[in-house]
């Protein structure tokens, strides 16, 4: 079974304009997708965004969860937030993969908007069968910029219900490709 990171990117991503630009951080997307990602058995779940100000507000969030009075008062949570971390940028996080794994991480972008090349079972089986990293690439606004979807090596399916309506925060697509990918 491959290792499976992921990464909620702040930058590059579209906004409603289609301009390329940063978003906050939201607290919410900290807490779910860490919790989610525990659950699911992922390596690391890397925020990545190039402000220094938002990775010194998340960095204090963390740090509540990982180290401080948040980790004594829930140790749950503190497990969910140990294996998170905060980056500048994917590169970043992609190093610091290479160095844990001790190989280059595959690179799968996500997204409503993309016409995706590999279905889920596909990459299902494709992560039983292979092992090295893979590196979930999930962004924020409106979306992964072009550079990013230019490096991905597959760009999943969109997730899609019965309705015309599709628009599920970060949080909720991240936890039903995670159950998708990973569930029993």
């Amino acid at each position: 079974m491959a290792d499976v990171y992921i990464a909620l990117l702040h930058y590059p991503v579209y906004n409603r304009s289609g301009a390329v630009v940063t978003t906050s951080v939201a607290n919410m997307d900290i807490h779910d997708i860490a919790r989610a990602a525990r659950t699911y058995g992922i390596k690391k779940y890397y925020i990545v965004t190039p402000l220094a100000a938002q990775r010194k507000l998340a960095g204090d969030i963390l740090r509540h969860w990982q180290t401080g009075y948040g980790a004594r008062f829930n140790s749950s949570r503190r497990e969910a937030f140990a294996i998170t971390d905060l980056c500048a940028t994917l590169d970043d996080a992609m190093g610091d993969i290479a160095s844990l794994s001790g190989c280059t991480a595959r690179l799968v972008a996500t997204g409503a908007r993309l016409r995706g090349r590999i279905s889920y079972a596909e990459l299902r089986e494709k992560l039983r069968e292979h092992s090295g990293a893979w590196l979930l690439l999930f962004g924020t606004g409106s979306g992964l910029a072009v550079e990013i979807l230019d490096r991905a090596d597959y760009s999943l399916q969109p997730i899609k219900g019965p309705a015309e309506y599709n628009h599920l925060s970060v949080r909720s697509a991240v936890a039903i490709t995670l159950d998708r990918l990973l569930g029993i």
